[in-house]
């Protein structure tokens, strides 16, 4: 039986297979942004939500050791709830950044209106 099913932490591999998903699902956002890669802010901010829920599923699997097995079913509640959470947040974190993007910048009249004042 291997250590993973005993209940133990897991292996070197499972380890590494988590740290080498984690730094690919890190620096293709950051290659995104930083080299212009896409055209669209719409379509990169999509692929760096869902590539940053993957790396948060990434974590829960590899170095949480939460599976959806049927050994115990607080690992099922588990992972329902982090789920939830994880879209709680995405959800909000678009919200919040899309209504800064919107409010943050005065329009152009108002700045027009500014350079106009005695």
């Amino acid at each position: 039986m291997s250590e993973q099913a005993q209940g133990g932490h897991g292996s070197f591999k499972s380890y590494l297979v988590g740290f080498l998903l984690s730094v690919v699902l890190t620096v293709i956002p950051f290659w995104i942004v930083l080299g212009d890669a896409l055209d669209s802010t719409g379509w990169a901010v999509a692929i760096i939500f869902a590539l940053g829920a993957m790396q948060m599923l990434v974590h829960i699997r590899y170095f949480l050791h939460v599976t959806l097995k049927v050994e115990e079913g607080w690992q099922v509640m588990s992972m329902g709830l982090t789920v939830l959470l994880l879209v709680i947040v995405m959800a909000g974190s678009i919200w919040v950044m899309f209504n800064l993007d919107e409010n943050m910048m005065p329009a152009h009249e108002q700045i027009e209106r500014v350079r106009n004042l005695p």
